[in-house]
């Protein structure tokens, strides 16, 4: 019996499309931070040069994300639509904490991540420190972060551009994509961090 070539093309496309989607799945479950990362130990500072430590995630939920302050497009977005939540959500969310943890605190001081993130709200705290110990603790926390030198001499990182939300018990809950629509990005946060369990 002849096949129409139009039947074979379409089946093949959605079969491509298939393994595309499967790949793309996969590609996310590796990359995500483990659940239980954000419980361990590691000694910074905070925008105002106060030590903190691992108690920073544990008795009230957080939106955490990792950037840097010359980061030209995701990180200056994503502290906007952090923003914008926060305002949307109004009381609901006033135990919610966010911190904005540098990947690059060679230039991010404790200073110059004050005058960032207090550019965009004064409920985003900026979390820094001494390179060695920031490198230590975004490599528990199975960050991804990556030099890029550019032709000028200067350099950009390649870096995870979701947000994480973690728990008052100090347990990553979930991840809110890059650029996910507002009301998802909302829905994933009263789920995952205001509804008691």
């Amino acid at each position: 019996m002849a096949r129409n070539p139009g039947t074979l093309l379409a089946a093949g496309g959605v079969g491509v499309l298939v393994l595309v989607l499967l790949g793309f799945l996969i590609a996310v479950f590796l990359q995500q931070p483990d659940r239980s990362a954000f419980r361990n130990s590691f000694s910074l500072i905070d925008d105002r040069g106060a030590a903190v430590d691992e108690s920073l995630f544990t008795g009230h939920p957080s939106l955490v994300f990792f950037g840097y302050t010359s980061c030209p497009e995701a990180c200056p977005t994503t502290m906007m639509e952090v923003t914008d939540w926060l305002n949307v959500l109004g009381p609901a969310g006033d135990g919610i904490k966010v911190y904005f943890f540098s990947i690059d605190p060679e230039r991010d001081t404790a200073e110059v991540l004050h005058d960032y993130v207090e550019a965009f709200s004064d409920r985003i705290e900026g979390i820094t420190g001494r390179p060695e110990e920031m490198r230590k603790a975004i490599e528990k926390w199975g960050i991804s972060a990556e030099r890029v030198p550019l032709p000028d001499g200067g350099y950009q990182m390649n870096h995870t551009v979701s947000l994480m939300m973690v728990g008052k018990d100090g347990r990553l809950k979930g991840m809110i994509p890059y650029g996910a629509p507002r009301e998802a990005a909302l829905d994933k946060i009263r789920t995952a961090l205001l509804t008691p369990s």
